[in-house]
């Protein structure tokens, strides 16, 4: 067990030196949800809150959790990638672990999520939000970070059964409508009510209003399961995800091409 930790490890920085090699990706990566909080803050704050600045209270905490959906078909890519050009071959003929790769791979990008989390919530601290206090930003950060996790061992698997990289891309296209169908950035209860109910029982909702829950922030009232217990449905889906994911990733690697 230690020595297939080490060699995650050691894995991982590779890929930590395709970021250094190419920064601006990474970058663009990083500062992205930023971006989103801006452009969405400045074409909805003001007619779903009056202001800007409340606007930023409700949204920020859903920012911070579409933050751990954005990188995702990254991920999927570079592993579709790496088998196409037979780099996973050459890594496959290495006496390491078959978990070493995908494991090293996820844990690379769980350093990446957790900068960019911090990316994310300095931003929105610099636009006004407050947490209600730093215990609870910690515990939200956990829940958050939990659900990226169990999200990259589906994209890990997805990846490896990907026939090419260019099925990998229109993964693209799913972020946004998983991130409007969702209490990310308005009230679910502005919907028509089969929308709003499938939205907050989107585990990107519950992600965003566990972090709400955690930080004291503006949240929405809700009389379904999913929205009064959103912090055990953040846990549960992660720990669910991870638990039939992650296994499927490993073999899915282990039987390249078999």
């Amino acid at each position: 067990m230690t020595r297939a930790i080490t060699q995650s490890i050691v894995l991982a920085g590779r890929t930590f030196g395709h970021w250094r090699a190419q920064p601006v990706p990474f970058l663009v990566n990083l500062l992205f949800p930023t971006l989103v909080l801006l452009m969405m803050g400045g074409l909805l704050g003001g007619a779903i809150a009056g202001d800007l600045p409340t606007y930023f209270w409700y949204a920020v905490p859903g920012v911070l959790a579409v933050a751990m959906l954005f990188g995702l078909e990254g991920t999927m890519l570079a592993i579709t990638t790496d088998a196409k050009n037979a780099i996973t071959d050459r890594l496959r003929s290495l006496p390491i672990s078959g978990a070493a790769v995908p494991a090293g791979r996820c844990l690379a990008d769980m350093a990446a999520s957790l900068l960019a989390l911090a990316t994310t919530c300095t931003a929105g601290l610099l636009m006004g939000w407050r947490p209600g206090s730093w215990t609870g930003l910690v515990e939200a950060a956990l829940v958050l970070l939990a659900f990226r996790f169990a999200l990259l061992w589906l994209g890990l698997f997805a990846g490896l059964r990907a026939t090419s990289p260019e099925v990998v891309v229109a993964v693209q296209i799913l972020v946004w409508p998983i991130s409007m169908l969702s209490s990310v950035f308005v009230d679910p209860a502005t919907m028509p009510r089969w929308l709003g109910a499938v939205a907050e029982w989107n585990p990107l909702s519950a992600a965003a209003n566990a972090v709400r829950e955690l930080t004291g922030s503006p949240t929405f009232t809700s009389t379904t399961w999913a929205g009064q217990h959103a912090v055990m449905l953040s846990l549960v889906t992660s720990g669910v995800v991870t638990a039939v994911f992650a296994p499927l990733a490993v073999r899915a690697y282990r039987n390249l091409d078999a």
